[in-house]
């Protein structure tokens, strides 16, 4: 069980140097974050002046305002209003800029490799009865309120009816932790709050 832990993510300045960025995950891993030699990118940015963003040419985005009310965001000359918790889809490569007017936000950032790789965000209330399951290929990122995860139960002990024995190692999260999902044992999210879950799918070509 994989949990990336917010407060040990470095933050570096925007590429026009608007505001700063941390990031969550990114692939290739080995890609710097700075040289979009990346494929795809989830990260977290801290917008605290009007301006505009950077440009990231053959990409598409998906911006959730995540804390904060409100982002006027202009791409092409068409402004957007963002609410907070309602993810916004946008080509990488538009012009476009922000306006503050309730004061600086925080934003969650999907961004992939237009015709490679397709980025999903969901954003979803969490039970203290039903736990969350994240599966391969997803990133949960927990946005406000008090949540634990729990590695899932192993699929070989359950195929053949049987429950197995269920897991206690448990790990508290805080704001912002991201746990990386899994089919093997997908962990599993309990708790009172919202949580982020981020799904980026690789484009299947039509072979001639």
């Amino acid at each position: 069980m994989e949990i990336i832990r917010f407060a040990e993510l470095k933050p570096e300045p925007w590429r026009n140097g608007g505001g700063v960025t941390r990031e969550l995950a990114s692939h290739p891993k080995a890609a710097s974050a700075q040289d979009g030699a990346w494929d795809w990118r989830v990260s977290i940015a801290d917008v605290g002046s009007a301006g505009e963003f950077s440009t990231f040419p053959g990409m598409e985005r998906v911006l959730t305002v995540i804390d904060g009310e409100l982002l006027l965001l202009t791409v092409d000359g068409q402004e957007h209003p963002l609410e907070k918790y309602r993810p916004f889809r946008f080509s990488g490569e538009a012009a476009s800029a922000s306006a503050l007017p309730t004061g600086d936000i925080r934003d969650l950032n999907v961004i992939a490799r237009a015709g490679e790789f397709k980025g999903y965000t969901s954003i979803i209330e969490l039970s203290k009865k039903r736990a969350h399951p994240v599966f391969e290929g997803q990133l949960a990122v927990l946005l406000e309120g008090k949540a634990s995860v729990s590695p899932g139960a192993d699929p070989a002990e359950t195929a053949d009816g049987s429950e197995g024995e269920p897991d206690v190692e448990t790990a508290e999260l805080a704001r912002y932790d991201a746990v990386v999902g899994s089919d093997t044992r997908s962990p599993e999210i309990l708790g009172r709050g919202f949580l982020a879950v981020i799904s980026i799918d690789r484009v299947e070509h039509a072979h001639p």
